[in-house]
């Protein structure tokens, strides 16, 4: 049962992709994480993930989410069967909810 692991490394290759070229417009989550970041209004997903994840122990970490409009990351765990949600603010790092 090491379905965990592809996963993470999974996620943890997504991170190392380039950029890509520079548009006028974001496309997508990632793009719009990018350029808060970049803007300095956010911070990193990585800095977020390390101080959340050891928190959650016993849970299986399976991936973010970015909601720009409320400048805030969702992480998605499971455990035992159910998915738990943890919202947190970008700006600060900040847990504001969990869900359970």
């Amino acid at each position: 049962m090491h379905r965990k692991m592809p996963l993470l490394a999974a996620v943890a290759a997504l991170a190392l992709l380039p950029a890509g070229p520079a548009r006028a417009e974001p496309r997508g989550e990632q793009d719009e994480a990018r350029r808060d970041l970049r803007a300095g209004n956010v911070q990193s997903l990585r800095d977020i993930e390390r101080r959340v994840l050891p928190t959650k122990q016993g849970m299986q970490y399976l991936g973010p989410e970015y909601d720009p409009a409320a400048m805030a990351y969702r992480l998605k765990f499971i455990r035992d069967g159910r998915v738990v949600f943890v919202d947190v603010d970008a700006r600060t790092g900040r847990v504001l909810s969990e869900s359970r």
